[in-house]
């Protein structure tokens, strides 16, 4: 018998994008699925394009926040409505290769790892491949992702009946890190997929393209969400400045 995975997805204004994700799940070789979609208060068709579509596919649920609360409150509402025995994340302008799913819980039963993420290939907003693949690591654990996020909600996969569900922190940025970090302080690494698996579209108004206060939220972050001291905090920043802003260049 198959596994149920639960997909979540949130979604603000990406009427021009939701139907390409949506299909590209629905696209998968591995058919156990539930992709529950979290609207953050769009103002464009967003809601109305899930709407249609979720009519048409019993395993898509769709969701609406009242108000635009942040991408955090809305995968975290995600997360409390998960079913499935593994639970793996795709924004609203992303995609996946067909066997994403597949491929990833065979990595998990092989290797007997609760905590699985692959490499992706980068595109700007017409799906050109105008930016070069990001290839993942063989695994990172805790103190590696303090030093540089190699772990992408894009193709984050974990096994939540072998770790249990937690929750991002509610933070502007940087949530999806929170989250790793915390399974990682009950799992000694997550493994990386060296094949990609999916695309990430890099768009020009991304959060994580606008680099100005990147600086501040990550120290932030390291002194706020993860409690280090001042010195902890210094040691992790200059890694994070050092192989961060690398991670865009072409």
């Amino acid at each position: 018998m198959k596994e149920l995975v639960s997909i979540i997805t949130p979604t603000f204004n990406s009427a021009n994008f939701i139907e390409e994700t949506i299909k590209s799940v629905q696209s998968q070789t591995y058919t156990d699925w539930e992709m529950i979609i979290v609207d953050d208060g769009s103002t464009d068709t967003t809601a109305r394009i899930i709407e249609l579509l979720s009519k048409t596919d019993n395993r898509i649920h769709f969701y609406k926040l009242e108000k635009n609360s942040g991408p955090a409150v809305a995968r975290n509402m995600g997360i409390e409505k998960a079913k499935g025995k593994f639970m793996t994340f795709i924004d609203a302008d992303d995609i996946w290769f067909p066997d994403f799913i597949k491929k990833s819980i065979d990595v998990i039963k092989q290797t007997n790892i609760p905590f699985v993420f692959s490499s992706y290939k980068r595109a700007n907003e017409k799906l050109e491949f105008v930016y070069s693949d990001f290839i993942v690591p063989n695994k990172v654990t805790y103190t590696d992702i303090l030093k540089s996020n190699s772990i992408s909600c894009l193709t984050a996969f974990v096994d939540i009946k072998t770790l249990g569900k937690k929750r991002m922190p509610l933070i502007r940025k940087r949530q999806d890190m929170g989250l790793w970090l915390q399974y990682l302080k009950i799992t000694p690494f997550a493994y990386g997929i060296q094949e990609t698996q999916a695309i990430y579209r890099i768009r020009k108004n991304s959060l994580s393209r606008k680099k100005s206060d990147l600086i501040k939220y990550q120290w932030q972050f390291y002194r706020e969400v993860e409690k280090l001291n001042i010195i902890q905090s210094s040691y992790y920043m200059l890694h994070w400045m050092y192989r961060g802003f690398m991670k865009y260049r072409n």
